[in-house]
């Protein structure tokens, strides 16, 4: 990854990339059709593929149950680790309100009196997973294994979750390799909500769910009605709501198909969005790993090439559902794909939904 001397990844301005043409396009049938072969590509009870193209959405709906009473482009869909891009879209705009730097010492948001050392963790490394952490901490699985085919998160709260960071020593210095934590990005809610003196969910919902419109967007499951029924690996056994315990702002968000293309329209837009400022940051490159440095990131976002610039993009999982957000600044397009049942090996949805997104 490139070195940098600053507390706070990437420069907030981004003005080589701007969204699609203006104007609103009629019904795009070609593009209807793809979104119908997609959803019939993915082997699940519900599946929902959602696209914005230049503002005008097109939505298309399936699966292999039976519809459900509620509509499935209404209800709220569990959306797991692309959590942590609404959790980047946060920590940026309370930078730019000048609340935080992304410089401070994350133990030192948690436990005030400790004494932190030359290197120490930052709210920026947590972000961007450069903050020398594992996936999860170690005990997690020892605590997790009585629910691990119903809800292990659940037992693993907040406290156990700062207590593990606070207690452990990083194998290497701060800011030197990029390694995937959600333990990291659970830290940084926490530590967020430490140095603020506010709740991470009601930071939250001030700074970006209200802002944005995001009224179909929650932490928890409130209405079965509502709320999207996940399902095991066999596409037919449903699974509980997800708990997310102590890891909130790594995976505990659920939302509508609406609401997410929403926020992904304002990341294609950030002039016109009340987050002008904090949309920008979050598109801007701040790493590059792997051989030839070819795997690019943001503060929230993988960032891979296409033929026309760049696509933006981040999965996520819970034990029962999966979703995949993503968006091109170049043909201004927005895509949210979102199905109802478990990961499993050699699973059709991610490759689907990426496809879509890079025009394959």
């Amino acid at each position: 990854m490139t070195g940098r001397s600053t507390p706070w990844p990437g420069d907030l301005a981004d003005d080589t990339e701007q969204a699609g043409a203006d104007g609103v396009p009629g019904p795009d049938e070609t593009l209807r059709e793809r979104l119908e072969r997609a959803v019939d590509a993915v082997d699940a009870p519900d599946v929902v593929f959602a696209v914005s193209r230049s503002g005008c959405r097109t939505l298309i709906c399936g699966g292999t149950a039976p519809p459900p009473p509620v509509p499935r482009g209404d209800l709220r869909y569990e959306i797991g680790s692309a959590s942590k891009t609404f959790t980047g879209l946060l920590l940026a705009q309370l930078i730019q309100r000048g609340l935080l730097s992304g410089g401070e010492p994350a133990a030192a948001c948690l436990d005030p009196g400790r004494r932190t050392g030359a290197d120490p963790v930052t709210l920026a490394h947590l972000i961007t997973h450069t903050a020398g952490l594992p996936a999860l901490p170690a005990d997690f699985y020892l605590r997790a294994l009585p629910a691990w085919r119903t809800n292990p998160y659940g037992r693993y709260p907040a406290e156990a979750v700062t207590d593990a960071f606070l207690r452990r020593r990083p194998r290497q210095r701060p800011g030197t390799r990029w390694y995937y934590s959600n333990f990291g990005v659970a830290v940084l809610g926490h530590a967020i909500a430490a140095a603020t003196g506010t709740a991470w969910e009601e930071l939250l919902g001030a700074h970006v769910l209200r802002p944005l419109g995001l009224t179909g967007t929650a932490l928890r499951a409130e209405d079965p009605k509502t709320d999207a029924v996940g399902h095991g690996k066999d596409g037919r056994t449903p699974t509980p709501a997800f708990d997310a315990g102590g890891f909130q702002a790594a995976g505990a968000l659920r939302a509508t198909p609406h609401d997410l293309l929403t926020f992904l329209e304002a990341h294609l837009d950030p002039a016109a969005s009340p987050l002008p400022g904090a949309l920008r940051a979050v598109r801007t490159p701040v790493l590059r790993r792997g051989l030839g440095h070819r795997h690019v990131h943001t503060v929230t976002w993988f960032r891979h090439p296409t033929n026309g610039g760049p696509m933006y993009f981040h999965s996520g999982a819970t034990l029962g559902q999966q979703a995949f957000l993503g968006f091109r600044p170049d043909t201004g397009t927005a895509l949210v794909g979102l199905c109802t049942r478990r990961f499993r090996a050699r699973d059709s949805f991610v490759p689907t939904a990426y496809a879509l997104l890079a025009g394959e």
